[in-house]
């Protein structure tokens, strides 16, 4: 492990890999860099890039400084790729990869090329009368410090049948979510009052751009396609690809091979 200090004074917990061009690797909600999503993805990029996945503000081994703001979360993407050497390609999962969507528009000569995983914007009716609701609900039980109360939240909210969340409420990987739980607030927030596609925004980006999406997300969460393919349409120099048979919890070794492949392009 090691630690970079962040233009707020905050240390950022991170581990490098690998040999090749920078790549910063960033997660999505609870999200962690010992998870297998980080560990194992820059493993399987490490052959040819130097990967540096690190624990977000407030979770793992990093700290934090209050009050929370987005442009923070930046700062600390701006410390890894200085300490990266001053560039560095960028991919987040999520709601990580809309946190590294804001980060390409700050650091845009810092950010070489983008890749985001189905970052979950949703511009439909529901999605934002849903949206708001579990904001409100999510404030309402990180005031009085319910953090199990949270994380069910969170998980209902993504989809995650009642009996799966009974059973890792049971598990030994509940009590690491329960540290954590309070971070699901700065996803909210990277994600905006109503998590509808920032198009104004994404028509920013200059970095080459890879907006991936899964298959099999397109039958039980369709925004996730709509969003996918409005990103695509609004950054100037982008693609979409979809990853036949994958879900939001992508296979890192269907992953891996794409990321690569696009990080390695030089036209």
């Amino acid at each position: 492990m090691s630690i970079v200090t962040s233009k707020d004074g905050t240390k950022i917990a991170y581990d490098k890999i690998g040999d090749g061009p920078a790549v910063v690797l960033v997660d999505g909600a609870l999200g962690v860099r010992s998870s297998r999503m980080s560990a194992e993805l820059a493993r399987l990029l490490a052959p040819d890039f130097t990967v540096y996945y690190y624990d977000r503000r407030g979770r793992g081994d990093s700290n934090n400084t209050p009050p929370y703001l987005v442009i923070k979360e930046i700062e600390d993407i701006e410390a890894l790729i200085d300490t990266a050497g001053g560039s560095a390609y960028l991919y987040g999962i999520s709601s990580g990869a809309a946190l590294a969507l804001e980060a390409a528009i700050k650091l845009p000569n810092k950010v070489k090329k983008l890749a985001l995983y189905e970052a979950p914007y949703d511009s439909s009716e529901a999605g934002v009368a849903l949206w708001r609701n579990y904001r409100a609900k999510l404030a309402e039980l990180l005031a009085v410090d319910n953090r199990s109360g949270a994380i069910r939240l969170f998980l209902r909210f993504v989809g995650v049948p009642s009996e799966m969340i009974e059973t890792m409420h049971s598990s030994p990987a509940w009590q690491p979510m329960k540290a954590i739980a309070p971070t699901l607030a700065y996803d909210a927030a990277v994600l905006g009052n109503n998590r509808t596609v920032p198009t104004h925004l994404a028509a920013k980006v200059m970095a080459p751009t890879l907006v991936i999406d899964g298959s099999v997300t397109q039958q039980t969460m369709p925004f996730m396609r709509v969003s996918a393919e409005a990103l695509t349409a609004a950054i100037q120099n982008a693609r979409h690809q979809i990853l036949e048979g994958q879900r939001h919890d992508v296979d890192n070794k269907v992953l891996a091979p794409v990321l690569a492949a696009f990080f390695k392009e030089t036209k």
